[in-house]
């Protein structure tokens, strides 16, 4: 499965999980990220792995596996470390404001949603 869903909203809701490869619960939590990319096809989601694309992670440290960003365009919606349970990220994406201002965010995590944005505009 690829890691982004393509769609027409020019700014579509993103979902990102930031994760390590090392990491035996985000492997096992893989699973259940690529099911809701299935179910929402209509948003974007992308796995990063925050060693293999440090160039994007930037200076944003993670400290605790899974990390989730969710954003509508360059709105910040959610941003932190979500329980790897189903239940939780079906609950959080059906949650979360989809108009309106987004949430102040510290400049790492603005770095990586400008490179996010970038690395999928068309």
């Amino acid at each position: 499965m690829p890691d982004v869903n393509s769609s027409s909203d020019p700014t579509p809701r993103r979902v990102v999980c930031l994760c390590a490869a090392w990491c035996d619960t985000c492997r096992d939590y893989r699973a259940t990220f690529d099911a809701a990319a299935a179910a929402h096809p209509q948003w974007q989601f992308r796995w990063v792995d925050i060693e293999d694309e440090a160039d994007l992670v930037g200076d944003l440290d993670i400290e605790t596996f899974p990390t989730l960003l969710v954003a509508d365009g360059a709105a910040l919606r959610f941003f932190g470390p979500l329980a790897p349970q189903p239940q939780m990220l079906a609950r959080l994406l059906g949650g979360l404001p989809t108009d309106g201002p987004g949430l102040t965010a510290e400049p790492a995590v603005e770095a990586l949603m400008k490179g996010l944005l970038a690395a999928t505009r068309p």
